[in-house]
């Protein structure tokens, strides 16, 4: 019974965040796949110092978060995983939130450049959940940091 309780508890806090699908909020990303949306609870990464830690010297990160790197203009981006000790799934985003390449299953302490492209927001998740999630290049990024005039997947305005 106490197991019962504990979902029914569980399903009341988790209910309202599922009906918000297109309200943004800044420590969440909502990533719109063909398979559905999928969403992660995030930390932000938007200036030189915080995008140049990033996740490194981590051992371990829950499965539903990860990182969002923020930048103030689309350019050409390349990340590595120096210092980093999970495997970790690289999403690049371009100006409308749809994502243009996916570097899976980076290995961890790598320093070999991992190419992005054209890219104003990177999205880094556990290894392997990308391909689990279904998501893959033309997937849409939900979040208030993509300008509403040019998302592909805007914020509820209300």
């Amino acid at each position: 019974m106490a197991r019962l309780a504990s979902l029914v508890l569980c399903l009341s806090v988790l209910m309202p965040q599922l009906g918000q699908a297109g309200a943004c909020r800044e420590d969440r990303v909502e990533v719109i796949t063909d398979a559905g949306l999928q969403a992660f609870r995030v930390e932000i990464a938007d200036d030189a110092a915080e995008r140049a830690r990033g996740l490194m010297y981590r051992e371990s990160m829950p499965l539903s978060q990860g990182m969002l790197f923020v930048y103030d203009r689309p350019q050409q981006l390349a990340f590595w995983m120096r210092n980093t000790l999970i495997p970790l799934d690289i999403l690049f985003f371009d100006e409308t939130g749809t994502l243009v390449r996916a570097q899976e299953m980076a290995r961890p302490l790598d320093e070999t450049p991992l190419p992005g492209g054209v890219s104003q927001f990177v999205l880094e998740i556990n290894g392997g959940l990308a391909a689990r999630m279904g998501i893959s290049e033309g997937a849409k990024l939900r979040h208030p940091a993509v300008d509403p005039a040019l998302a592909a997947a805007p914020c509820d305005q209300g």
